[in-house]
């Protein structure tokens, strides 16, 4: 049955603020809760905080105090939500914990994204960045048996294998190689539209996490390979955020993000197994349904705009269900590992020219591969184990990735003549 978040009565917005015995929830069970739970958790962290940010930039570059007024008022709601959403979390979930869960989002969530998506330009965009999300999740579940004696694959409950990607290393592009050609919203599909502005949120929440917390962390190993891991979702924020319609009006992007909302909190209230979490989803789908239609009021005032002009159909399109990908992950490893940026465009680091920026670029950053903070976790796992820590129901699909003890620092990095598949 379709949903449409326009044909819904909204509740007055004042009568959404919450006291302080509703802000802060129960937390879930670590040890027992599904681990998608904690996928969404963290998407809806990222999505809020993404609201966040984008309602001060707009409120810093209005003039119009009645304008600011009402942005003040929707964004006192959507600190709210962020604050409470953020202590679902367990006080005894570690970070490195915490860090496999976002990992994991970041898989499952392009791999969703990329198999719906119509725009093969922005497709293109998820897959290539989904086999570095893969390789980060690898590497920290690697860092995670040696600091805490804990196995990874308990943590995504088998629902996402763990192995080598495009080796993290090889990551490491010039900034100009990372910004793509934006989309117009006016012709895009609604699905594009979402996608783009939910894994754009998704990775900027990613790299704020790594960004605040690898000063916090226990170890110098973990603290670098958490700066070197951040420093990968700056790229990818960028990549996605290039993406993005850069036409479209502050008031526009206002009624867009606040669609948003509400389809990731209709797709999670459906989706969701935890009923304390689900009842979560749903109070705050009529929260957001409440500042769609005041973003919908302030378009249609200030710029004479009716809401279908910038979302032409209100019924939600597919809904976001998590579920394994790990077959459409291994097909994209196969195909698209030496693939890096160039550009507009991309392009197998066997045919670029050597003057090429991803190759000067790599000798600033990596001028001692052995120094690469991504590396050294899987060779000092090796060293310790005799073994790199997995959790693969078959082999890696590229047959240079299958090595269990020897960490491959040149796939994608480093031309090679010959490239073989499994």
């Amino acid at each position: 049955m379709s949903f449409n978040p326009f044909n819904e009565k909204p509740v007055n917005l004042d009568n959404t603020f919450l006291d302080w015995s509703k802000l802060y929830p129960v937390s879930y069970d670590k040890y027992d809760v599904d681990p998608y739970t904690k996928v969404r958790t963290i998407l809806m962290n990222g999505t809020e905080y993404e609201a966040v940010w984008f309602n001060h930039q707009f409120y810093r570059n209005c003039n119009n105090n009645d304008i600011r007024r009402e942005l003040a008022s929707v964004r006192r709601v959507e600190q709210q939500q962020q604050k409470r959403i953020s202590c679902i979390k367990p006080i005894n979930e570690t970070i490195l914990e915490n860090t496999i869960a976002y990992e994991q989002l970041a898989v499952d969530l392009t791999a969703i994204l990329a198999q719906r998506e119509k725009d093969l330009y922005v497709k293109a965009a998820y897959d290539f960045a989904l086999l570095e999300d893969f390789d980060h999740l690898y590497r920290f579940s690697n860092l995670l048996e040696m600091d805490y004696s804990v196995y990874a694959e308990r943590l995504v409950g088998s629902y996402t294998e763990i192995f080598p990607g495009r080796p993290t290393i090889s990551e490491h592009r010039h900034p100009v190689d990372d910004v793509k050609r934006p989309i117009d919203n006016k012709t895009a599909d609604a699905l594009t539209r979402l996608g783009i502005s939910i894994i754009t949120a998704a990775e900027q929440q990613t790299m704020n996490y790594y960004m605040n917390q690898n000063g916090f962390y226990t170890s110098e190993l973990g603290r670098r390979i958490y700066q070197e891991i951040g420093m990968i979702e700056e790229e990818h924020v960028t990549l996605y955020g290039s993406l993005m319609d850069v036409n479209a009006t502050w008031l526009e992007n206002l009624l867009c993000h606040e669609y948003t909302e509400c389809y990731l909190y209709y797709s999670c209230y459906k989706d969701e197994t935890h009923p304390k979490v689900k009842a979560i989803w749903e109070e705050m789908l009529m929260q957001e349904i409440a500042h769609l239609h005041k973003a919908a009021e302030l378009l249609k005032k200030y710029e004479h705009k009716d809401w279908q002009q910038v979302i032409p159909i209100g019924e939600f399109p597919q809904l976001i269900s998590f579920g394994p990908q790990k077959t459409y992950i291994r097909e994209v490893l196969k195909e698209t590992v030496t693939l890096t940026g160039k550009q507009e465009t991309y392009s197998d680091v066997n045919d670029l020219e050597p003057n090429a920026t991803f190759f000067k670029y790599q000798g600033i950053i990596n001028r001692e591969p052995k120094d690469n903070p991504s590396h050294q976790v899987i060779d000092k796992h090796i060293k310790e184990y005799s073994i790199d820590y997995r959790f693969e129901e078959s082999p890696n699909p590229r047959k240079e990735l299958q090595n269990r003890s020897k960490d491959n620092i040149n796939l994608g990095r480093v031309k090679t003549k010959v490239s073989q598949n499994a």
